[in-house]
């Protein structure tokens, strides 16, 4: 299997949001929950198209669209959020998604990624810690669940500028 990445274009818009319902729908791997408002994820895509901080990264196999990562930078730190096709995870899609992350943040001048992830995405762990994001700590009961459940995540982050100062205050 081939995998390509590549930055979307607004031609993706629809396959992208399916992507995204199939894998709220899931209920299980991240934030955005079912039903998804087609409207709002579709402005939130549409967005964040040609903004020079802030790009969508696409995974294709065989021609379909079957993992996803978005990248904000705001403050020279890159937000990370990235979704996968069930029956796609476990064969390299998120390795070859974050690749593409880490290189297009460091073009860009990002001194940072960061992300969150839910405690029970072992998976999604892991494959963070190989490219060298270290836990930098737990949101308990953070995020509300449709259904009135409280989740914690798991705060990540890979430093990616360690030659600057780090601040005078610090020990």
């Amino acid at each position: 299997m081939a995998v390509t990445v590549r930055e979307a274009t607004a031609d993706d818009v629809e396959a992208w949001a399916e992507l995204m319902t199939a894998v709220a729908t899931e209920g299980k791997w991240i934030g955005l929950e079912a039903p998804v408002d087609q409207r709002i994820i579709r402005g939130h895509f549409v967005d964040r198209l040609g903004a020079g901080d802030a790009v969508t990264l696409l995974a294709e196999a065989d021609g379909a669209l079957v993992g996803t990562l978005s990248l904000h930078i705001n403050h020279g730190i890159a937000d990370v959020a990235m979704a996968v096709a069930d029956g796609w995870r476990g064969q390299g899609l998120g390795t070859a998604l974050m690749t593409a992350a880490v290189a297009w943040s460091r073009d860009r001048g990002a001194h940072k990624l960061a992300l969150q992830h839910w405690p029970h995405n072992h998976a999604a762990h892991a494959l963070y810690e190989r490219f060298g994001f270290a836990e930098e700590g737990r949101l308990r009961r953070h995020w509300r669940r449709r259904n009135g459940e409280l989740w914690d995540s798991v705060v990540m982050g890979l430093v990616l500028d360690d030659a600057s100062p780090g601040s005078p205050h610090l020990d």
